[in-house]
């Protein structure tokens, strides 16, 4: 028996050798750890449990029976975090560049399975070249078939993807589908075709970092959600995100034990709006100030800075915040900020998440490139969004609130529960200057009646009373009391069910 213990010992040594100690050691010279140190310090100390630890492809051609190493570039498991279950696949650049065989393929679709079936979040560590040139179709099967479970998941279970080295080809369409995507600075990239095929279809000379660094898709394509400055940092942080999420679509939001009151009042909050409606101020300090612990974990945040969106937590209970943002282009909603809003949006309703709205919008941003960039459609979204989502909703208005913009911010008409304003909220069609010089063309020429026009417009509308009157605010609070009225707002809501009309499912405007 010792024997046979002795040589299962040997085998399990091997194979968590990977591709050898040369490449682990050039790995690290790299600056980035291997796919089994990685799933060490994502999951809790010795609770990984790995599957298909001997797996070895089947391939014969172009002398692919003399390289078979045990894994075949893929580490596969389940562990928990913080406690709670989570299933998770780690590509291993040790073992042929972690690129992705038949073998390999159904080594993750096996952990996929056991995820949906067991309705638990799926965490895929990204570090590989793509499919695997020598096996052909059968590569491309086997990723046809995660991408598969990827849509088959969506909405069900949390999938994450954390990009940690190369991710190209074939490769980028499973985080693609997923949740959130995650990438580490300077040595992660993503893309479709690399810079070498670049240059032979387009003439364009570009670097891989130029063209998918982590830089490139936090703030201009948009594809990832943050980028870390290392592998360290990227996975304490998914640890502290996995807090947040529910572990399924019916589990619940996540209740964490806090100290801090849900009565506590900040009497600073009442001289956060300056006195001039032009002057800029920082959505984010509300939000600290509001949530539980000043605990925030914001999403893209380096992407339409003009909207936040991010997690946090009331009374415990995780929350998704959506808010204006003034001291980015006075808070207005463009194409990206829609987006951004509208995904966030719907991850939140997919996942039971209640959401709290924070405005100070002063209308859509105007101008060719928007309206040639399809600004009404992408509108369209974030308007869709917010008025699909059956979870608890409650809107706080804090300053401005103009044009359509009002209407598509969580407003009353589009099924927020509860909708309060800050008595500095200013809910009109438009501003007072832009109404008064419309409604009064033929006086533009006279300063001091337009002057009389304009501050008659403001005292009229330049306030939440009007739609407080027509029940479209259900109250006007002080602002150093938001944080109390949001919690029982949201405890009244904790009950909330819709029903809906049955379909087979919407036609979002994508």
């Amino acid at each position: 028996m010792k024997d046979i213990i002795d040589e299962l010992e040997k085998r399990r040594d091997n194979a968590r050798l990977g591709g050898g100690q040369v490449r682990i050691d050039s790995q690290h010279a790299k600056g980035k750890l291997t796919a089994r140190e990685r799933i060490e310090l994502l999951m809790d100390e010795n609770s990984f449990e790995e599957f298909d630890m001997y797996v070895e492809h089947r391939c014969t051609e172009f002398g692919m029976e003399k390289t078979k190493v045990p894994g075949d570039g893929v580490v596969t498991g389940w562990g928990t975090i913080n406690g709670r279950v989570v299933y998770v696949f780690a590509k291993d650049f040790t073992v042929m560049g972690g690129s992705l065989s038949q073998s390999h393929a159904r080594k993750i679709t096996k952990i996929q399975d056991l995820a949906l079936r067991n309705r638990a979040p799926i965490i895929g560590v990204f570090d590989a070249g793509g499919a695997r040139i020598q096996e052909g179709v059968d590569a491309l099967g086997g990723y046809g078939e995660v991408f598969a479970r990827n849509v088959l998941s969506s909405g069900v279970i949390p999938q994450i993807s954390v990009i940690m080295g190369p991710c190209a080809g074939g490769d980028v369409y499973s985080p693609a589908m997923t949740d959130f995507i995650f990438m580490v600075k300077d040595t992660s990239y993503m893309f479709v075709t690399g810079p070498d095929v670049v240059k032979t279809v387009t003439n364009e000379t570009v670097t891989a970092e130029e063209l998918g660094g982590a830089k490139v898709h936090t703030t201009k394509s948009s594809i990832a959600d943050r980028a870390y400055e290392n592998d360290v940092e990227a996975l304490l942080q998914m640890r502290r995100l996995m807090d947040f999420l529910p572990s399924n679509n019916k589990a619940g939001v996540p209740e964490l034990p806090t100290g801090d009151s849900p009565d506590r009042v900040d009497t600073s909050l009442d001289t956060l709006i300056p006195d001039n409606p032009n002057k800029p101020y920082d959505m984010k300090e509300l939000i600290l100030k509001i949530v539980d612990e000043a605990d925030f974990f914001e999403i893209q945040e380096a992407y339409a800075k003009n909207i936040i969106t991010g997690f946090a937590r009331m009374e415990g209970r995780t929350v998704g915040i959506v808010a204006n943002q003034p001291m980015v282009l006075a808070g207005v909603l463009d194409s990206d900020a829609s987006r951004k809003a509208s995904r966030f949006v719907r991850f939140c309703d997919c996942f039971e998440i209640p959401i709290v709205t924070l405005v100070d919008v002063p209308g859509f941003l105007p101008g060719t490139a928007q309206e040639y960039g399809g600004l009404i459609k992408h509108g369209a979204k974030l308007l869709f969004a917010f008025t699909q989502a059956t979870v608890p909703k409650v809107t706080v208005i804090t300053r401005k609130a103009y044009g359509g913009a009002y209407d598509v911010m969580s407003s009353k008409h589009i099924g927020g529960d509860v909708n309060y304003a800050w008595p500095t909220a200013e809910i009109a069609v438009m501003g007072a200057k832009g109404a008064a010089e419309i409604l009064y063309r033929s006086e533009l020429s006279d300063p001091v009646k337009i002057k009389a026009r304009i501050d008659e417009y403001q005292s009229r509308f330049a306030n939440p009373f009007v739609a407080a009157e027509r029940g479209y605010i259900d109250e006007v609070i002080t602002p150093s009391a938001t944080r109390k009225r949001v919690c029982r707002a949201l405890n009244m809501l904790r009950t909330k069910q819709v029903e809906t009309p049955w379909k087979k499912h919407d036609n979002i405007p994508l």
